[in-house]
């Protein structure tokens, strides 16, 4: 049975590679060599992944040429200037930028780029991306008609009056980068983070602390687990055009499990690694076979058990 460069298993009868084994998700879908893929339209979304502009410890990794400067080293990682790094300027300029091109870019019947939803990690410089390519979000809680502002200038709404309502930016642990051993992949608390940015919702987020990061790296098995996993709660949402914004090794590790039955240079551009503020935009196809499972929230991995024995409690009465 042949594998994927994550070691994941193609299914011995079809060729096609499960995204997870056992879980009935294959891909290659069609008459045999036919090239083509059938979907119903309802199955489907459009999902429009983002990777955050350049942060600080982009910067420190290439002027130093190595990932040890993104090294805790003797204090905590939370001490160290790169933990859960910010923007640069450049960075700001990039998000900007694509707003920019967003609000030319035709999209269904309207003359610029709009979004049911942006969800975005929780990490600092996924939700400033967020805050500079759509401005401010549509509160949470309120409904569309109660907040609608002008569609982008120069486009022809604009010119008409078109109003739109912002997107909500919701906040999700599972699309947020793989963690641990390097600072700029660890968070702040969730109290922190949301005095900072308060027209986002956070209901959905679980821990206040980061429970996930440690000095150990998350495994490549766990990342495009939970990557999958991230698809399916999306395909659950009732929104049919979505943003996310997240990062280029969590990217990595969702793409790099699909695209094997595409053309070479097809499945190298879903595959290769995203730049800095890059759009990648893409169709996401339910099969049903997973519609209407209930997706847990992410979970940190189980500690190890005990083996510490304690001594009972309970304490015989004194004799009378």
């Amino acid at each position: 049975m042949a594998t994927n460069f994550f070691g994941l298993k193609k299914s011995s009868s079809s060729g096609a590679l499960n995204a997870m084994e056992g879980d009935g998700f294959e891909y290659s879908l069609g008459p045999p060599d036919s090239g083509f893929s059938i979907f119903l339209a309802d199955r489907t979304k459009k999902i429009h992944f983002i990777r955050h502009a350049e942060g600080f410890h982009n910067v420190a990794t290439k002027e130093t040429g190595s990932n040890d400067c993104l090294l805790r080293g003797d204090e905590p990682a939370s001490a160290h200037p790169l933990y859960d790094s910010r923007l640069t300027a450049k960075g700001i300029a990039q998000s900007e930028a694509l707003r920019t091109h967003l609000a030319s870019r035709p999209s269904g019947a309207r003359s610029f780029t709009a979004f049911d939803l942006v969800v975005v990690s929780p990490l600092t410089r996924t939700c400033e991306t967020a805050l500079h390519v759509f401005g401010q979000p549509r509160e949470p809680g309120k409904p569309a008609f109660l907040d609608q502002k002008d569609a982008p200038k120069n486009s022809p709404e604009y010119a008409s009056g078109v109003k739109v309502a912002p997107p909500r930016f919701l906040v999700r642990e599972e699309c947020r980068e793989r963690w641990g051993h390097y600072v700029c992949d660890g968070r702040r608390s969730i109290t922190e983070i949301a005095a900072e940015f308060p027209g986002f919702d956070f209901s959905e987020m679980v821990h206040d602390e980061d429970v996930f990061y440690s000095d150990a790296r998350e495994s490549d098995e766990h990342c495009c687990d939970r990557a999958v996993r991230f698809l399916q709660w999306l395909n659950s949402r009732p929104e049919k055009c979505i943003a996310v914004v997240t990062h280029s090794s969590f990217l990595r590790h969702l793409f790099g499990q699909f695209g094997e039955t595409l053309k070479a240079d097809d499945r190298d551009d879903l595959q290769r690694l995203a730049g800095n503020c890059e759009l990648r935009s893409v169709l996401l196809c339910s099969h049903g076979v997973k519609d209407g499972q209930k997706v847990d929230p992410l979970m940190p991995p189980p500690a190890n058990p005990s083996t510490v024995r304690m001594g009972s409690v309970y304490e015989k009465p004194l004799s009378m």
